[in-house]
């Protein structure tokens, strides 16, 4: 699977996503496009979009788009704190759909969820 990785999640994130191949905005030379450009672009181009980017199926529209959008949800965007989330990200990569926003964190209890909109 073809994944974007956004301006705001650390590229250390790659080497988490073993079989994947993953790409950052700025080695696509796209640093500093605007969500809904840069979520155009990256249709084009890759199956999935990670971001931290909480808000983006509220400020954007996700309308025709042929990739997914996967929201990790951390105490930050610190590699350690992301790190946590990638069993359930790898499990959300298997079935996100074309459009689909899901968004994965760690809950109070400390358990794994991800739920989709």
């Amino acid at each position: 699977m073809r994944l974007l990785l956004d301006e705001c999640v650390p590229k250390a994130l790659r080497r988490e996503l073993p079989g994947h191949d993953v790409r950052t905005v700025r080695e696509m030379g796209w640093a500093g496009t605007r969500n809904g450009a840069l979520l155009r672009l990256a249709s084009a181009a890759f199956d999935a979009f990670l971001t931290v980017d909480q808000g983006i199926e509220f400020q954007q529209d996700l309308t025709g788009l042929t990739l997914g959008v996967v929201v990790l949800i951390g105490a930050s965007n610190d590699i350690d704190d992301l790190r946590p989330l990638v069993r359930n990200t790898l499990l959300v990569l298997a079935t996100v759909q074309p459009g689909q926003v899901v968004r994965v964190r760690i809950t109070e209890t400390g358990d794994q969820e991800h739920n989709s909109s």
